[in-house]
């Protein structure tokens, strides 16, 4: 018998496929994951919990919390107000994500190109980060008016700063040996960005979009509760129903609130995984 007959597995030895590592590459996760229980079970007992511990709530505190059934039926007797300022708010924020998200994406690639860019802005940007934007809300108003204006810029100025710093941390963590590779083929600046530092930075954009796009609808709304002249919007109408002590309207556009940031999480998750399907990220 040879060394090599002496290595051989059991496997081998008896014609039997091995069987795959148990530490081996990880594979996608299944599309229909989803049915196993262990999957929806422990989020459906989650919820039912909260249900209860909800209901119980409202029984001994009243006046803070209205009962699930008061909840249920202000939406579904008013289900078009709510969808109506529902799509309001959710224009102001997709606007001002987009606004903030073009703004901070280009000062990123200009900051990462030029360091002395970087040194005059950044700390500008963390200044401005630190800033309460419900103190600037009534300047704005009084400079942009009444309109929808002035909660876009509140909305785009909260997802701002997220984003800059997220981008321009992926575009200047390209390992140096890579650079060098690039640089003996003579690879310019624009082809370093294009094909070497914006792939780079695309898991950085993405994990800054999980927080800005739920974080825009938080913004529109604080602009909308803020902002004086407001008349639609989820804000303002959990504004007018909290001064006017109706409960469930509050805590029923709260819950269509949360909804349109679950679905923004699923929604960017859903294109993260699409766009970035080489990344270890993806199968998370």
């Amino acid at each position: 018998m040879t060394v090599a007959d002496e290595r051989a597995t059991p496997a081998a030895k008896t014609g039997q496929p091995a069987k795959p590592a148990r530490f081996g590459p990880r594979r996608p996760r299944s599309r229909t994951a989803w049915i196993r229980p262990a999957v929806w079970a422990p989020l459906l007992l989650t919820l039912a919990l909260l249900a209860g511990l909800w209901q119980w709530g409202a029984e001994k505190l009243p006046y803070l919390l209205p009962p699930l059934q008061k909840i249920g039926d202000s939406l579904t007797s008013q289900l078009h107000y709510y969808v109506d300022n529902a799509l309001v708010t959710l224009g102001e924020a997709a606007a001002g994500l987009a606004a903030g998200f073009v703004a901070a994406f280009v000062l990123a690639v200009l900051t990462s190109e030029l360091p002395l860019l970087r040194r005059a802005v950044m700390p500008i940007a963390v200044v401005l980060n630190v800033t309460p934007l419900v103190a600037i809300a009534p300047a704005l108003v009084v400079a942009f008016g009444f309109g929808p204006l002035p909660k876009v810029v509140i909305a785009a100025l909260i997802c701002f700063f997220p984003i800059l710093i997220n981008t321009a941390t992926g575009l200047r963590s390209v390992p140096r040996q890579v650079l060098q590779v690039y640089r003996t083929m003579d690879a310019g600046r624009v082809e370093l960005l294009w094909h070497v530092r914006i792939p780079n930075a695309l898991p950085f954009l993405f994990a800054a979009l999980r927080i800005v796009f739920p974080l825009s609808i938080v913004g529109a709304v604080v602009a909308e509760m803020s902002a004086s002249g407001s008349n639609r919007g989820l804000g303002t109408a959990i504004s007018v129903a909290s001064s006017m002590n109706q409960l469930p309207v509050v805590y029923a556009s709260i819950l269509v609130l949360a909804v349109m940031g679950v679905l923004l999480l699923m929604l960017v998750t859903l294109v993260e995984r699409r766009v970035l399907h080489w990344h270890d990220s993806a199968t998370d």
